[in-house]
Order: C-alpha cells, then structure tokens, then sequence
C-alpha cells in the first residue's frame, strides 16, 4: 500500500520498515530546526564542561587555601634580623589521620593509598588499620598529595590543621629567640616577652640583629672555646649611640627546634642572666668618676703608691709587681694598677662612686628586650667595697649592662638603651647627659693607649685600621666566701677611638693556657707560641682581635655612620 496524501512516503514490504524524507519545503524546514538544537546542545555542552572545569579549579584553589592560609589560634609572627632573614617562622601545614573504625572497604583503600604513597611501607599500614583506633598517615602533607586524599573522599582519612614554628638558623640566635611551649606559648627569650605581640602581629617582628655577624662572632666564640677550653662563653656588640645591639651571642646554646630544658645551668644566657666579677674592666668606671667628679685630671700625678694596702682582715696587691710607684691617673688605667685605682676611687668617695656606676646602669635592674636578665643586688659601700669595687671585685653585673657603661663612656656621656628590636630612628631626639662634657674623650683616649701602647694590657686587639680601645678584665671567680683559681676573662672594647660607634665585650669562662696557639702581633713583628699567662690579655683580649678583623668590613660598608 502506497499513500501519498501528506509530503513523505511510508513504504511497508513484508518486514522491513523505511522512512524517507521528500526533497520539499518542509523537510529543509526540519534540517534547519535539527541544526539549531544541535549547536544549542554543543553550546550547553561546553557551558557545562566549563563549570565542571571551574568547579574543579575553586576547590583545588580552596584545598590549596586550606593548606596555606587557614587561621589557627596558635599562630605566631615571624621573627627577622634587620637585613630580613628568617628567624623564627611559622608554617602551617595538614597531617592525614586515619580513623581505623570509619574505613569501609581496606582493599580499595590500600590500592588508593598506594597510588597516593608508592614509597610507603603498605604492609606496616595493613597492621596499623588492623591494631589501631587511630594513626597519621602522613605528616605536613603535600598541597598534591592532600588534594588526591581529598578527591577520594573517604571518610576514614582525617586531616587536622597543624602550626608549626621552625627556627631556620638553628642555635645561631637560640638564647635571644627563646622556646615556646606545646601550646605555642613562649616561655624563653622573645618568644616570651614578645608573647602576645607575635600573637596578634600580621607583620614580621624585625630585630636588630646582623644574622652574618652573628654568625661570625659565634664561630670564633666556638672555635677559641675549643682552643682554652673555657666553660663557656658570650659576646655582644651594640652601637654606642643607639643601643641596637648586632650580635648577641652566648655558649653553649641550643636548637630551638628540639625542645630543651631551659632550666639547665648551662644553657643560660651568659650575657643576660649571668652576674659575674669581672675585674679591670671596671678600673674604666673609676677613672670616668674621678674626671667627672674633677678630682683628677689624666696627667694627674699620683706618688709613692704601695704594692699592696691592707683592708680589714684583706689585702690587696698589685697584679704584676713591675708597676711603678709614681704614675698618673692616666697611667694607673693604661697598666691597669690595683693600688692605684683604689687611690683614684677614694678621691671620688663611696656615695658618689655607687651613684656613678647606677647612672652608668651598671649597678641597677636593666630594662631589657627579654625577661632573662639577672638582678641586681644592693651593695653597701663601705671603705672596703670602694676599694675592691675601683678595680672590679666585690661587686658583680651582666655583660650587657657593662656594654651598656662603656657605650655611655665612649658616646658622648648619653643614656642609652639597649634594645633588640628594631625601630626607626626618631630624629633631633636627645638622650639624657651622664658624663659632663669633654669626660668621654679623655677615656677614649686612655682605653686607646690600652690597646696601641707597649704598657697597655691588651696590645693582641691592635687591628690594623679599626682604632680599637679597651680594657682587660681577669676576676677570681667567688666560691665559698673565698676565691677560686677559676677566672673570668673579659675584653670591653669600642671601636674606632676616632668617632666611637659600637663596644664589643667578649668573656671567656674559665679558659686555660694552650701551649700549641700561636700568637702574632697585628702591630709588630714576632709572636709566640704557647699561652704565657691565663689571663684576659691572652685569652679574650685575643678573641676579640681577631672577631673585630673579621666583622670589621661588614660594620664599615653598612653600619658605621659619619658625623
């Protein structure tokens, strides 16, 4: 049967069935709808692929934000050195839980595991699933790695939001930075005196501190405790105007990331929280007094001194019997005279000697940039503890606060604080006057002589080029009521005696002799081989020299300025 009243043909044989389009109006009208609808179906298509596509994107971008940029309440700030190295920095990181009781099917999970970790012991997994309720897989996880745990979706596989505090210069800054706690609570150092601050801080916490000085003064430190084999030893080195203080180093130290005990005794922070006698270097102090005092002038003479003078039960003597009776005050500081230091105090008096050394700071509590300082005892100044104090037994302080007095002493006479923390330099501001007026030249000039003359005690510290001054300091350490042959060897110096800009104060706790070090002299010929003396000319005095040698260029190109 063929029937053709509309515009296309069915034709029916037996059991076949065909349908053909007439080549007329209506079937080009049909083409061109089916075209339509399929471009419209491509156009979809691609839409749709296209958000599947961007789907995928936002949430690698959020797993990648999760990993990277999540809050967390044991955030810290990051802690840099002036130039912007990293100190302490924190780092947020996922680690991948397993919780054994949620996982479904192991098989799939260990085949998906595997993939994700083909460097994994997978039969030691297998255990664990088995034995435990709990472990991590995977600890600080890779952003890669964390997106194709996410993908698998199983909810066996737990990740947790961790923050981590790394210190990338390891024992380099470990008794400035301090430790925190388990719940990233500082409990050490600037960790815990800049607690809530390193908290609530979107910015680094920038420092004063030099991370390649720190780093050469730290190695020579090492490499001469090695050398005397002292007990210990610290250093700092500050500017004299501002109080920033570049390097701050005490030993022996500590990695911060691997959790000390603090409380150990050997890990305290040596220039902070350690009081010691430190000998001649305080003879500075007495001769500042005395001028400032105007109960002497340098070439003041002082005639028919003793070799020893008797205080109560105790007598002091002279340190080498060589000193000359008649000298002047300047002279009794260059060869760094016992008996006539004592003379010099004396003139200034004991309520006035005390008042000085507190102005200086020497004999206060400091304010400091971290909790660990030591304080200060209240001493009685009586006769006899005038007479120890001129040249520096009796009486105990820190090293910082002794770098702090002979900043004052070199600067001009100002007050200064010493600090760690950067800030930006506040202009025409003037500090508080210690020193009358013209009293820091003349010590300049006498711990200059201490170093460049034949008299001096401390000719090792001659660098060529860099106008050295200091003074030695060698102190019986106090055991029982009574004086041990242990020694406290100290150098405080400043640098250039021209235009002071920094002091350097190195101390050696208990060093020795070594009969191998060969010593040379920076300003003349010859040396010798072997420690002569266990005192601080050989010994700190030494260490310095060569400290300031190395850190000297680095202190001209960026630091020294010029008045």
């Amino acid at each position: 049967m063929v029937e053709n009243k509309s515009k296309f043909t069915i034709e029916d044989y037996q059991s076949d069935f065909t349908f053909k389009k007439k080549e007329n109006g209506l079937n080009i009208e049909f083409n061109r709808v089916a075209f339509i609808f399929f471009v419209f179906f491509i156009i979809y298509l691609i839409y749709t692929i296209h958000l599947i596509h961007l789907g995928s994107q936002n949430n690698k971008s959020e797993n990648i934000n999760n990993l990277n940029t999540f809050q967390n309440p044991l955030y810290r700030a990051d802690i840099i050195d002036i130039n912007g190295n990293y100190l302490a920095k924190t780092v947020k990181s996922i680690d991948i839980g397993l919780k054994t009781s949620d996982v479904i099917n192991k098989k799939k999970l260990l085949l998906s595991l595997n993939i994700i970790f083909p460097d994994k012991k997978f039969n030691e997994i297998k255990k664990k699933i088995e034995n435990k309720k709990f472990f991590y897989l995977e600890k600080k996880i890779s952003e890669e790695n964390y997106e194709k745990i996410m993908q698998l979706g199983d909810k066996s596989l737990i990740p947790e939001e961790k923050v981590l505090r790394l210190y990338p210069q390891k024992n380099l800054f470990s008794h400035v930075l301090g430790q925190i706690d388990d719940d990233n609570n500082g409990i050490s150092g600037l960790e815990k005196s800049l607690n809530e601050e390193l908290r609530n801080s979107e910015d680094p916490i920038r420092l004063t501190l030099d991370k390649d000085i720190q780093f050469l003064i730290r190695k020579e430190l090492m490499k001469y405790q090695e050398i005397f084999k002292s007990k210990g030893s610290a250093a700092i080195l500050m500017n004299v105007n501002n109080g920033n203080i570049l390097s701050l180093v005490s030993l022996p130290d500590f990695n911060p990331n691997e959790r000390q005990n603090i409380t150990n005794v050997n890990y305290i922070n040596r220039v902070t929280k350690g009081t010691y006698e430190l000998g001649s270097v305080f003879k500075a102090f007495t001769f500042a007094s005395a001028l400032n005092e105007n109960v002497i002038e340098p070439e003041t003479e002082f005639l028919d001194l003793p070799k020893s003078i008797k205080c109560d039960k105790y007598r002091i003597g002279e340190y080498d019997n060589k000193i000359p009776s008649n000298l002047t005050a300047e002279q009794i500081f260059v060869r760094s005279g016992n008996i006539g230091s004592v003379r010099i105090a004396q003139k200034v008096g004991s309520e006035k000697f005390k008042l000085f050394l507190e102005n200086l700071g020497v004999l206060n509590n400091i304010e400091f940039d971290i909790d660990e300082v030591a304080p200060q005892k209240n001493y009685n100044f009586g006769k006899c503890r005038l007479a120890t104090a001129s040249f520096g037994h009796g009486i105990a302080t820190t090293i910082l606060q002794l770098a702090k007095g002979y900043a004052i002493l070199s600067n001009g006479g100002y007050e200064i604080k010493p600090t760690l923390i950067y800030k930006k330099k506040e202009i025409n501001k003037k500090n508080k006057r210690i020193l009358n007026k013209g009293i820091s030249k003349k010590v300049v000039n006498a711990l200059r002589k201490i170093v460049n003359t034949e008299e001096g005690t401390a000719k090792f510290a001659d660098v060529q080029s860099y106008e050295i001054g200091g003074k030695t300091g060698t102190a019986d350490q106090a055991e029982s009521g009574t004086y041990s042959e242990a020694k406290i060897n100290t150098f405080a110096s400043i640098f250039p005696t021209s235009n002071p800009q920094f002091v350097f104060v190195v101390m050696l706790d208990t060093p020795k002799k070594s009969k191998d070090y060969y010593y040379k002299y920076r300003h003349r010929k010859g040396g010798w081989k072997g420690t002569l003396y266990n005192t601080a000319g050989w010994t700190s005095v030494e260490v310095a020299g060569k400290v300031i040698d190395k850190i000297g260029p680095i202190l001209a190109t960026k630091y020294i300025e010029f008045n």
